[in-house]
């Protein structure tokens, strides 16, 4: 729906809502593309939507295999890490799924097979004995796994060395010569259809630039994206089929030599030092699990090209063998080998171009890692020519608004360096008018791409370009940064004019200290008493006492005739004995 509003041959305007004539007009439009069985437009754009569900990198698939395999593990697992035997009975039939463990992880054989789960005990015996298990059982979860990878690393290389030495190892169906084989066979059948489909690729990209430089005109239905769905994912098939056949080769050699070390370790020794062997299991056990991701990858590509080839039959129906063979013939265009090896001596003058910036292999660190538009295309080729030109950095890159751009030839160069926001418009209009382009070109993350045709169109009419809006949302830690909380900030104003006045006053203060001989090696002592509390008493009985009353008299002391005052004391005091 997006890509037939957006085609400016159909002359939507989605500045306004859409009324019932021009949803009408849209349902039709868009059931007649889906309809058209004949459109490399509508097959290009299958085909990515079939690549970007399923393709996946070496990585992520490997991981998700992994994940897929212990997910079916986790059970079994958890039952031996959680059960806690107390009896013989209970510690053979924990031991017995430790067994089915090491058998159903390492992938040699159904542990149906009674030789095989006989041949698998008895690995395990010899590195993992049945009189160890309180020891296993005693250890923690976490330790427990790790042991069980670990019995099923050493067992695994044990059973391989031992069908390596022809002593075992019936149920493996295929060892290294044959897995190698077999491997190599399957890669070169991959390559056949993937170089087919290449050289198919080749023929159209040559009858495209025929029709383009000579103005050729088919009576038939023709246009840009036979093309592009010749070229689409093969690419990354053929990388991948190429890396993993590589990494085959590689293991296959580091795996013989390990067997061989192995082989002149053990020999016809007795006992060894558990040291100096599992260390070599453990590598075989690792190459052979790689084996196995190389041969989940094998399947991958094979699903995947088988996949992809069923998109490109209608390359066969709209140019057939014989129209190629015609169109070719008298007629000699470069291939993009022999255009990039043309231009590899070309570059662009700096001293051209004032305003611009240029990129150069010499002058860029990490020059290898920039991230080109268009895929790497040539920026000129595709809205000039409609051309999907591959682009040659070591001409020059040019960065316009941080963003690079690769040319075919010196001269696309010069030409989109003098109005780079002209020819980058001119693009995107090819992008809105062939839609499979937003995938192949990398243009679907460009938010002029989203720019309404009819604003495009009147450009006198909107002065202003929209604003583009989306939803976004950003997260922080609480802390980043461990706190620093200053004790000693005052945010009182008068508080500081108090320390400052006091530190002033300080300034006119000395200290001093002195110490005696007796007193430098004394040390500070406490003591801790009781505090006093109130106490009172009580008597059993009151008592008291009478006396009599003191009865004393003066005479006398007012004077008389005579110079001389005579005073007499009388006592008239009772005797106490009286009272």
């Amino acid at each position: 729906v997006k890509a037939v509003i957006l085609d400016p041959r159909n002359d939507f305007n989605v500045d306004q809502i859409l009324t019932k004539k021009d949803v009408q007009n849209l349902i039709q439009l868009c059931v007649t593309r889906l309809l058209d069985t004949t459109s490399p437009s509508l097959s290009t754009i299958k085909m990515q939507v079939y690549f970007d569900m399923n393709y996946a990198k070496r990585a992520e698939l490997l991981s998700e295999q992994r994940r897929v395999l212990e997910g079916r593990l986790a059970p079994l697992v958890r039952d031996i890490t959680d059960s806690h035997p107390c009896v013989q009975e209970e510690m053979e039939n924990v031991y017995q799924k430790i067994v089915s463990y090491v058998l159903l992880s390492s992938g040699l054989g159904s542990p149906t097979n009674l030789e095989v789960v006989r041949e698998v005990t008895a690995a395990l015996q010899s590195v993992f004995p049945q009189t160890e298990m309180i020891t296993f059982i005693s250890l923690s979860k976490k330790n427990k796994e790790q042991q069980l990878k670990n019995f099923a690393m050493l067992v695994t290389g044990i059973r391989l060395y031992n069908k390596e030495c022809g002593k075992g190892g019936s149920s493996i169906d295929e060892c290294n010569v044959n897995r190698k084989k077999k491997y190599t066979y399957h890669i070169s059948e991959r390559s056949k259809e993937l170089s087919n489909f290449f050289f198919f690729s080749h023929r159209l990209s040559k009858a495209l630039l025929v029709f383009c430089f000579y103005s050729i005109k088919l009576s038939h239905k023709c246009h840009l994206p036979v093309l592009w769905l010749a070229l689409f994912s093969v690419h990354w098939t053929w990388s991948d089929a190429i890396t993993s056949a590589q990494e085959v080769e590689k293991m296959s050699v580091q795996f013989a030599a390990t067997m061989e070390q192995l082989k002149n370790t053990v020999q016809n020794r007795v006992s060894i030092r558990t040291k100096e062997v599992f260390p070599l299991f453990i590598a075989l056990s690792n190459l052979w699990s790689s084996f196995q991701d190389e041969i989940v990858l094998l399947s991958f590509l094979t699903n995947m090209t088988n996949s992809l080839q069923q998109f490109s039959k209608i390359q066969s129906q709209i140019f057939p063998e014989e129209v190629l063979t015609s169109l070719l013939e008298g007629v000699t265009v470069k291939s993009d080998e022999e255009r990039i090896t043309e231009t590899m001596g070309t570059r662009v003058n700096v001293s051209d171009f004032k305003d611009q910036e240029w990129l150069f292999p010499e002058t860029t660190d990490n020059f290898d890692q920039l991230l080109i538009q268009y895929h790497g295309f040539c920026a000129h080729a595709i809205g000039v020519k409609g051309l999907t030109l591959p682009g040659n950095p070591a001409i020059g890159i040019l960065k316009h608004r941080e963003r690079c751009y690769v040319f075919s030839s010196k001269e696309a160069a010069y030409i989109f360096a003098q109005d780079p926001d002209k020819f980058i418009q001119l693009n995107i209009e090819k992008a809105k008018e062939h839609a499979e382009l937003i995938q192949l070109l990398e243009l679907h993350h460009q938010s002029e791409y989203l720019v309404p045709y009819a604003q495009a169109r009147n450009t006198s009419k909107y002065l202003m370009k929209p604003t583009a809006k989306c939803d976004s949302g950003t997260q922080t830690d609480t802390h980043i940064l461990p706190p620093t909380i200053v004790t000693s900030y005052e945010w009182n104003e008068w508080e500081l004019r108090r320390k400052a006045i006091k530190l002033a006053n300080l300034r006119r203060k000395l200290t001093h200290a002195m110490q005696t001989d007796l007193s430098h090696m004394r040390r500070e002592n406490s003591t801790q008493v009781y505090l006093p509390k109130d106490v009172s008493t009580q008597t059993k009985r009151d008592n008291s006492s009478n006396v009599p009353r003191p009865q004393i008299f003066l005479a006398g002391l007012r004077g008389g005739s005579s110079p001389t005052t005579h005073m007499v004391k009388v006592d008239l005091t009772r005797a106490v004995d009286e009272t």
